[in-house]
């Protein structure tokens, strides 16, 4: 090829070798021709890029209408031959696609927090939200993971998922009549834990030497305790004590684990972290309720009003849309005076405002019917 190596070295043929043969001096070959080329070759370039192009959508548009007809037959098999494990299998499948979506939600904040230098106090409520209950899936779903590590070991993941899905799961993969019997149970066992609260509260009550303020946090525990629900300035009027010998780091350590089931945390471990991680969650609701105030409880959705009450130690099965809105809004007003030390009285809070409102309610609703 002594010609062509002439040609290519030659400034002025260099232009006509690669329109005509689609060769560079550089040894690579050019499918695209250069100005030099003629309106019909490149007519007849464009014809036979655009015939491969369209030609290998043909195929990739048939393989995945192949599949997601594959897909089709076997979920209506599963639903013909073995509905039960359909209702597992579609909930596994759900599961991971909206874990997925989350995940993607999560590192679009993440990176706007970064690139902007936004601190998580100053995020939407939304954003905020989404935030705090990745984290808990995560952690939720830690265990699981680790268990899946050695060898054969998913066989008896899958076995303790199935056993054990309140425990193991996160709620994207319960199906929706685990997700209102597991949330009926969470609060169930939260909720034994109130009268605990109630009952170390009085006896914290008993020792305090300011008379005034011993009886009036007395008073509000027997009021609580006899079925009453109190008003947010019997709480203000002993909001002080939540600032001093009831902070949630030199209260008892026998009456400060009590409190950790209101956040849904287990209280057996060491005393110091106990208290760390209960004022750390404390804190992210404080802020959490900022975020809503701006945001305003009025904008969010039936399922967004119910979960945030649920979140504050409300159970609102047996309540309307309305008389959520208004124990949410009686919430926020109380939670938006405190500061970030005073995050105590909030804990305490979730058991004094939320133990006796559906009982409140109860004769007003049953008018209401009639």
């Amino acid at each position: 090829m002594p010609f062509l190596e002439m040609a290519l070295s030659c400034g002025v043929c260099r232009g006509l070798a690669v329109a005509c043969y689609g060769i560079r001096p550089n040894g690579f070959t050019v499918i695209c021709t250069s100005s030099m080329a003629t309106p019909r070759a490149r007519l007849s370039q464009y014809r036979l890029c655009s015939s491969s192009k369209s030609r290998l959508g043909i195929v990739q548009n048939g393989i995945v209408l192949r599949l997601q007809l594959a897909k089709a037959n076997y979920e209506c098999f599963l639903h013909r031959r073995f509905p039960r494990f359909y209702i597992l299998y579609h909930s596994f499948t759900k599961g991971f696609w909206l874990l997925f979506q989350d995940a993607k939600e999560v590192k679009v904040i993440k990176t706007m927090m970064h690139t902007k230098g936004v601190n998580i106090q100053d995020l939407s409520y939304r954003d905020m939200e989404k935030l705090r209950q990745f984290r808990r899936d995560v952690v939720k779903a830690l265990p699981l993971l680790l268990i899946s590590i050695p060898p054969f070991a998913n066989y008896l993941v899958f076995v303790l998922m199935y056993l054990f899905p309140r425990q193991l799961l996160i709620r994207h993969f319960w199906t929706p009549q685990q997700q209102a019997d597991f949330q009926r149970e969470n609060h169930a066992h939260r909720a034994q834990q109130y009268w605990v609260v109630l009952r170390g509260l009085e006896s914290a009550g008993s020792h305090f030497k300011d008379g005034h303020l011993k009886r009036s946090l007395l008073e509000l525990c027997n009021k609580v305790q006899s079925g009453v629900h109190p008003k947010i300035s019997d709480i203000q009027t002993v909001q002080s004590l939540f600032s001093g010998p009831l902070d949630i780091s030199r209260i008892n350590t026998n009456h400060m684990r009590p409190l950790c089931p209101l956040f849904f945390l287990t209280p057996h471990l060491p005393a110091r972290m106990a208290a760390s991680r209960l004022n750390r969650h404390a804190l992210e609701l404080l802020r959490l309720d900022r975020a809503l105030s701006r945001y305003g409880p009025h904008r969010l959705d039936d399922h967004e009003l119910r979960q945030a009450c649920y979140v504050r130690g409300l159970y609102t099965c047996s309540l309307n849309i309305n008389q959520c809105h208004e124990w949410l809004s009686q919430w926020l007003r109380f939670s938006s005076q405190l500061k970030e030390s005073e995050t105590s009285v909030m804990v305490y809070s979730m058991v004094l405002l939320s133990t006796n409102y559906c009982r409140a309610l109860s004769p007003l609703t049953t008018r209401n019917k009639e």
